[in-house]
């Protein structure tokens, strides 16, 4: 089902889709200032949801993230120090490495969840509470939508 206002005839972007573009702008920044609670920032966590699913290689996190892998390595440095993250040597290649979340990783995110979460909380108490179910459950379809589309590439 197409909502009409969030679509043009000819596909491109109606006013529904573009207000929701810069919404969606405007949350990266809370989530941003939320994560500074948890000292991660928004690659870091981005990160360590990703290794939530699995474990993977530099190279698919780069695509993922939309990074060079030389950021991606760097990135990883960061996060191996501070024991979030492990990397593994492929036991079918040992030339290829994959990076695995850690204990102490899992519990980093399990904390800025739960930082973002609240916020999200927050920002919806401007809303009616049939409004603000609506916006939560909103961003999880659109998590849905983004994982379903990983999974049509074969990237998950």
């Amino acid at each position: 089902m197409t909502d009409e206002p969030s679509r043009h005839e000819d596909g491109a972007p109606g006013p529904i889709a573009m207000s929701a573009a810069r919404s969606a702008s405007r949350l990266a920044g809370q989530v941003t200032v939320r994560l500074t609670d948890t000292d991660l920032s928004l690659p870091q966590y981005r990160v360590l949801a990703y290794l939530d699913e699995g474990g993977l290689a530099p190279s698919d996190l780069a695509g993922r993230l939309a990074i060079s892998r030389p950021s991606v390595t760097a990135l990883m440095d960061g996060l191996v120090c501070r024991d979030f993250v492990e990397r593994r040597r492929d036991p079918d290649d040992g030339r290829r490495v994959t990076h695995h979340l850690t204990e102490s990783g899992s519990s980093a995110l399990e904390v800025a969840d739960v930082a973002v979460a609240s916020r999200l909380v927050e920002i919806g108490k401007f809303l009616s509470p049939e409004d603000a179910a609506i916006a939560v459950r909103g961003l999880d379809l659109v998590g849905e939508a983004l994982l379903a589309e990983r999974r049509s590439n074969g990237l998950v």
